[in-house]
């Protein structure tokens, strides 16, 4: 059996814990600080030095969990063999006993059915040992003893060593106990340092957060960028009560961490952290008070869409922590917020550098970013990567596959081709006849080629293909292959350059993804529908902002609107009130609960020469608006065009249309004149009019005669009715 002594002059041989993975990168730090042999070992890194070496481990280490002082070695096969060299330990040399201590076991002892049990031994080993000499027993205190002792067997041989920080490490003291905190301030700064946030601190370079939940990868940034000691905040370190305590050096210790804060605080860089939930803002200037650096980094509610560098030339880190599900497929949002996330880098951030962490990498390859390095962390029980980015041109990668010679192309490119010729000169006619410039032209007429082509005309003209998500029954590598050739004799077929074909993956709609963003270019294109002119939008959005289905339905609401007022209710980019305004109604009234749909609605209506006056555009959640102006608000002719279902973190109910319809039909035609008229439409494929219900209604399907030709092979997709109140 090996002790140790407990003089201050000592040299002892430490042991810092790290969670898992971590354990190079703890000795780096290690290292740095200053500490004598530090190397990586099973669990943490070891090191040697004096007290007051131990002592600055624990003020300064940003990713130990705990530094421990092992006090005795020897064998332990079994619970007698761990009791009788337990109660060999000198434990009068470390407590005395007005002091209270508990015991923590690690590892694998033989016989012992659970760590209960084998730190049960060690306390009993303790509490004998004072008995035995004294005739007393000192006190256990298993939540906030004075003294810590660890417990580690490992291989039949035990370790009891003093836990100099006496709990975790991580808790630095800036957060809130018990409050939902899914990254450790541990994690956060080994991310950071993995990062290597140190350096681009030094140079003067940025910090941004665009997801920082509660602040934690902020405030860990801020204390690495003004040399703040992490344990400054810490609340009772385990040495505190031990009996060889050396207060002087201590003191010695947090004087210089006071005198390095202070000067360290002047060169903090910029640092900003967003979040779309108000709460978590709040509970993030909460811990940055808490942390002592109230003013320091800026923290605001703001979506994704919403970031930008602060300044223009800005350099420095993105960091981000985003959801990932346990597995892809868990949540099919994910994927689109990975994409946008991507998209906003490589839109905004060129000459950053980004580090995103995330339990799924296959989420990462949305990003449309190669990742330069990649290291394996763990958040909690969740194995993770530290996806390393620059971003810069070189590592971007598209998600639109390469195109094929001819030479490499099947049979099947070749049918591909005729068909799009013959679909070309079956609808020529009819589009002269309609002056009909944006239309589908194609939509899985081969099912082994299952994109859909749409043509949009304006100064030029552009094309948008959306590839149908393969079943699974089909060969990926086949789908891949298809995708490719499609993609290949297309923009061959249309006379039209690959910089105006645009690539999506058509996806199905969930909750309110209608109203999230695939990419941040901002790039419309001005085309040209029915005599009025739209801006579509081929990459930032699931859909293009003109839904050409409702080609025949704008049309007829045009029609319909000379001298009536008009509503346009899940107005989207406004495309209909455009065709009433225009089509003379006196006034319109465009309801959307998306800010972003709304300025492109008003976009929209300026291109068309339509005054601002009498034509009001309202942000609001569509149910609840329909609740507050009943009984005050009266119209001619009503649009609604709802999705099939819709829920956001702006709305307290969800909308399923099927579910749904005959109360939002009801609260809506409240809203009509006696002779008014609303059209109601929707896409729901299996949607199911429930005309019994609402007797009251008088209910013509139209559904046929406003879905346009090109629509025609897939008539499930459009769904109209024309509703008046029964007389």
């Amino acid at each position: 059996m090996s002790t140790v002594d407990a003089g201050h002059s000592s040299c002892y041989t430490f042991f810092a814990t790290a969670p898992l993975h971590l354990g190079s990168l703890l000795a780096e730090e290690l290292d740095r600080l200053g500490l004598a042999g530090a190397v990586e070992a099973r669990g943490g890194a070891r090191f040697t030095g004096t007290l007051e070496d131990g002592y600055r481990a624990c003020l300064w280490s940003r990713v130990a969990n705990r530094i421990l002082l092992p006090l005795a070695q020897f064998p332990a096969h079994g619970s007698e063999s761990l009791y009788a060299g337990a109660i060999e330990v000198p434990w009068e040399d470390h407590l005395t006993l007005d002091r209270t201590f508990a015991v923590r076991f690690d590892g694998i002892l033989a016989g012992a059915n659970n760590s209960q049990f084998a730190a049960l031994k060690v306390k009993d080993a303790i509490a004998d040992r004072f008995v035995h000499r004294t005739g007393r027993r000192p006190s256990v205190d298993p939540d906030h003893p004075d003294l810590l002792i660890h417990c580690y067997v490992f291989q039949d041989a035990a370790t009891v060593a003093l836990d100099l920080s006496g709990g975790s490490l991580h808790r630095r003291g800036y957060r809130e106990e018990g409050a939902a905190a899914p990254l450790k301030e541990n994690l956060a700064a080994a991310i950071l340092l993995r990062a290597g946030w140190p350096a681009i601190a030094a140079e003067g370079g940025d910090l941004l957060d665009p997801m920082c939940g509660s602040g934690t990868l902020v405030i860990e940034a801020a204390l690495i960028a003004a040399d703040i000691a992490p344990g400054l905040l810490h609340q009772r370190f385990g040495f505190l009560g031990w009996s060889g305590h050396d207060p002087a050096s201590w003191a010695r210790l947090i004087e210089e961490a006071e005198i390095r804060r202070d000067a360290g605080l002047h060169r903090l860089p910029s640092l900003r952290g967003y979040d779309a939930n108000p709460s978590t803002i709040r509970a993030s200037l909460a811990n940055l008070e808490r942390a002592g650096l109230a003013g320091r980094a800026h923290f605001e509610r703001r979506e994704l869409a919403d970031c930008h560098p602060g300044r223009e030339g800005d350099r420095g880190l993105v960091v981000i922590n985003p959801p990932y599900g346990e597995r892809l497929g868990a949540d099919t949002d994910l994927p689109a917020l990975y994409a946008r996330i991507g998209a906003t880098l490589k839109e905004r951030f060129i000459g950053w550098r980004a580090a995103l962490l995330t339990g799924n990498p296959d989420l990462g390859k949305y990003m449309g970013l190669r990742a330069t390095r990649m290291h394996t962390l763990y958040n909690g029980p969740i194995e993770c990567r530290l996806l390393h980015f620059d971003v810069d041109p070189r590592y971007f990668v598209s998600n639109r596959p390469r195109v094929l010679a001819p030479e490499e192309r099947s049979d099947g490119a070749t049918m591909l081709a005729n068909r799009l010729v013959k679909n070309l000169k079956a609808l020529r006619k009819w589009r002269d006849q309609q002056q009909i410039t944006c239309y589908r032209l194609y939509d899985a007429d081969l099912p082994e080629y299952a994109v859909a082509i749409d043509v949009y005309q304006g100064e030029q003209r552009w094309v948008l293909v959306q590839e149908y998500a393969a079943p699974a029954t089909v060969d990926s590598r086949d789908a891949r292959r298809r995708l490719r050739e499609a993609l290949s004799v297309i923009p061959e077929v249309l006379e039209v350059p690959e910089t105006q074909l645009f690539f999506k993956v058509r996806r199905q709609q969930k909750g309110d993804s209608q109203y999230e963003r695939l990419g941040e270019t901002n790039r419309f294109y001005d085309i040209a529908e029915g005599g009025h002119r739209f801006l579509v939008n081929f990459e930032d959005y699931l859909d293009t902002g003109l839904f050409l289905d409702h080609r025949d339905t704008r049309r007829m609401l045009g029609e319909l609107a000379a001298g009536k007022r008009f509503l346009n209710l899940f107005a989207y980019t406004g495309t209909a009130t455009v065709y009433a305004a225009r089509g003379g109604a006196v006034t319109t009234t465009t309801v959307d609960m998306s800010r972003t749909y709304l300025d492109w609605a008003l976009r929209n209506l300026e291109l068309n020469q339509i005054p601002t006056v009498g034509h009001e555009v309202i942000q609001a959640n569509a149910l609840d608006w329909l609740r507050q102006v009943a009984g005050r608000r009266r119209f001619d002719l009503i649009f609604l065009d709802p999705p099939s279902f819709s829920t956001s973190k702006r709305m307290d109910e969800t909308l399923d249309i099927q579910r749904d319809h005959v109360a939002l039909l009801r609260a809506t035609v409240r809203l009509l004149e006696p002779d008014g008229l609303l059209i109601f439409s929707n896409n729901l494929r299996r949607f199911r009019m429930d005309l019994e219900a609402m007797p009251e209604l008088d209910i013509v399907d139209i559904s046929a005669e406003t879905l346009p030709r090109d629509f025609a092979r897939n008539p499930r997709i459009h769904n109209c009715w024309r509703i008046r109140v029964s007389q």
